[in-house]
């Protein structure tokens, strides 16, 4: 598909041939400009960063790299490119051909679900907006912005549909994809995850590791769609997505390797007295942030994912290639449940722990990058390693919220978590102590103290480099 990257707005949908749609997008994208003005990377809009862009829906040589400035990133493709005679692989509906247009009694059901993952991408930007002010490196600087860039391209991919596929209401819906903001009191983002604030880079490398992850799990979900224009969008997202999932691992990972590397030069092994953070603390974070992210599959046990996978809107991680049986009308799945205080487990319809069918495949993709972390900690030297709660430890949504778990997922009292709180979570020490380390490091090839660099610089060139230049 060919990309007009001359047009007003860049595309590879021929938008110019339906003039009410390029009209439409032209009176959106004012409010989309002034919105990144606003709520976008602070006090970093007038530098030239080393980029990736989009240049191509081909799987090799798809993005170039250069020098932009982030508003006038030329973001260009909405949809991958079609699969010839698509059939729908799952649910009511296998074997039919794929939907071009929304179906009239799946319309706000469709409409609900591509708000509610469009709604995620501004949010991001808005949560991480100040970090740039306290980046570690340059190289760090530049992934927060191309991180930041994407999600505003993914952002655009949405709205196409909306504005494409559901008249006045979508773009009543894309409108206000730019009037909520993250951590709002009176106008919050959608999804609670989206509204915790981002202070530092210990919280963004986690984000991108967790709850970036969930992200490219519904996309893989919504990649399976009866709806071809929803699937074709998130297939294409899919591809920068494996980004931003590495930025996350990648800095979690130099974080240890620095802690580690500290803890030797400490006395008495205090790595808060040199200046690092220690071990226990990065536990912590990652420990709130995978349980937080598990929150975003919904609830264990859900009539609403049925009903998606029945029609066909909504499939499972990989259908084609994970399952056999793509209808799941006879099967079930065993799920512990609370019963008078205690864990049993209760047969549900497989339809109806589609969710949890879900978060399952998030939580082995998270315990592969736990066993990478940890095999670097080993080849560092320490017998330190990381782990993961179960997943229903903390929760705040689903079969489990309300409701005290150990790390280990055993019922305990609420007086039992509150005493062991502080070492299972940040605290508010622990949050202040590493807030007090984030200062920013903008010459080239230098990290903060805290971090240790990364084994190798982006597009080849090396750690050195000036991934930014200020203005």
């Amino acid at each position: 598909m060919s990309i007009d990257y001359d047009a007003v707005i860049p595309n590879n949908v021929d938008l110019a041939s339906d003039k009410r749609l390029q009209r439409a997008l032209q009176t959106w994208q004012p409010s989309f400009l002034s919105w990144w003005q606003d709520m976008g990377p602070e006090g970093f809009q007038a530098d030239d960063v080393y980029l990736r862009t989009a240049v191509s829906t081909e799987p090799g040589g798809w993005a170039q790299f250069g020098y932009v400035k982030m508003p006038d990133y030329r973001w260009g493709i909405f949809l991958a490119d079609a699969v010839n005679d698509r059939r729908i692989g799952f649910g009511d509906h296998m074997g039919e051909p794929v939907w071009q247009e929304v179906p009239g009694e799946y319309r706000n059901v469709l409409q609900r679900i591509i708000v509610t993952q469009a709604d995620t991408e501004p949010a991001s930007v808005e949560q991480q907006r100040h970090l740039g002010a306290t980046a570690p490196s340059l190289y760090d600087l530049r992934n927060l912005f191309q991180v930041n860039v994407e999600e505003g391209r993914h952002l655009w991919a949405m709205v196409y549909l909306l504005h494409g596929f559901f008249g006045r209401d979508g773009r009543d819906e894309a409108d206000a994809l730019l009037e909520r903001r993250a951590g709002d009191v009176d106008n919050p983002r959608i999804l609670d995850a989206f509204n915790q604030a981002c202070p530092d880079w210990l919280t963004f490398f986690c984000f991108t590791t967790f709850t970036d992850r969930d992200g490219k799990y519904q996309l893989a979900a919504l990649a399976e769609s009866a709806f071809d224009p929803l699937s074709r969008t998130c297939r294409f997202m899919l591809t920068e997505e494996a980004h931003h999932l590495s930025v996350g691992e990648d800095g979690v990972k130099r974080v240890l390797l620095r802690a580690v590397e500290l803890e030797r030069e400490a006395p008495d092994g205090d790595v808060r007295a040199v200046g690092g953070i220690d071990l226990a603390t990065i536990q912590k974070y990652v420990t709130y942030w995978f349980s937080y992210s598990l929150d975003l599959f919904g609830s264990e046990i859900s009539s609403n994912a049925a009903d998606f996978f029945a029609s066909g809107v909504k499939g499972r991680y990989r259908e084609d290639h994970e399952w056999t049986d793509h209808v799941a009308l006879d099967t079930v799945e065993r799920l512990p449940v609370m019963e008078d205080g205690r864990l049993v487990y209760r047969e549900v319809p497989t339809r109806n722990a589609m969710n949890e069918l879900l978060r399952a495949a998030y939580v082995q993709d998270s315990e592969r990058v736990l066993k990478r972390w940890n095999r670097a900690l080993e080849e560092a030297g320490t017998d330190f390693r990381l782990s993961l709660p179960s997943t229903r430890f903390f929760r705040r949504q689903g079969i489990y919220a309300g409701q005290h778990f150990d790390r280990e997922g055993q019922p305990i009292s609420a007086a039992a978590w509150e005493a062991q709180r502080d070492s299972w979570l940040p605290t508010a020490e622990d949050r202040a102590y590493v807030a007090s380390l984030m200062h920013a490091v903008t010459e080239p090839g230098k990290m903060a103290h805290w971090i240790a660099p990364p084994s190798r610089g982006i597009d080849k060139q090396p750690v050195e480099f000036e991934y930014v230049r200020k203005a």
